[in-house]
Parts: structure tokens; sequence; C-alpha cells
């Protein structure tokens, strides 16, 4: 299976930063694109501890994101990192930023209906 990233399902849209994404199998491919200076922290109000609860694997494309994890631990993915994120993490994209996840559906369908109802309520 593959596919072009135009050819993805918008999953949720604010403004410039844009989530696309589709389910093939048990795993969900999304690619995030978005502006410097995002945070994905307003995103998450609502969820559990406010933090995102799905479990990812990735690629950053390219730029730069800040990553705080529910152990107060932080760490910087820039352009070229695959990484590892467990369930309990918020983000802030310090430059203009794209990067593949993969994950469970389930899990990060949570994230993107929270996400989608704080968008609709600002």
């Amino acid at each position: 299976m593959h596919a072009k990233r135009t050819d993805l399902e918008i999953l949720v849209e604010a403004g410039p930063a844009k989530i696309r994404g589709a389910d093939w199998g048990d795993m969900r491919v999304a690619v995030v694109s978005v502006p410097a200076g995002t945070d994905f922290s307003p995103l998450l109000k609502g969820l559990p501890n406010d933090r995102c609860q799905a479990e990812h694997w990735g690629y950053v494309i390219k730029g730069k994101l800040r990553i705080k994890h529910a152990d107060d631990r932080e760490e910087v993915l820039t352009g070229g990192d695959f990484y590892h994120m467990p369930a309990g993490h918020t983000g802030v994209a310090e430059e203009e930023t794209e990067f593949l996840e993969i994950g469970e559906p389930q899990a990060y369908q949570q994230f993107v209906n929270n996400a989608k109802r704080v968008i609709a309520a600002m």
C-alpha cells in the first residue's frame, strides 16, 4: 500500500497547520505540517493530564520539535531524526516542521477528535 501526501485525507486543519492521514491495517500513518511556534498543548486540553494519549513512531522530515514527556523529561527532535514517543507527551514546533507518524488508529483518533473540538471552540 502507498499514497502520495496529497492523497491522504486531511484529519485536522487550522490555518497553515495540517494533519493528513490514513489507516492502513491496524496502523495509522499521518503527515503533520505545522508553522514555527505551533504549540500542541492547547489541542490536548481535556485529554487525560492534557497530554497526547497515543504512542507514536515517526520521522522528522524537516524542522525542530521540542517534546515534553509525562515525566517532565524533554527532548529535541530535528530533521532526519527517527523517534518513538510513549503516550503522555506534548510538544512545540520551534521551526516550520513536518513529520511522519505511525501509531494505533483509535488512540490517534482520540487526539484528532479532541483537536477538532478545541479548534471549533476557538
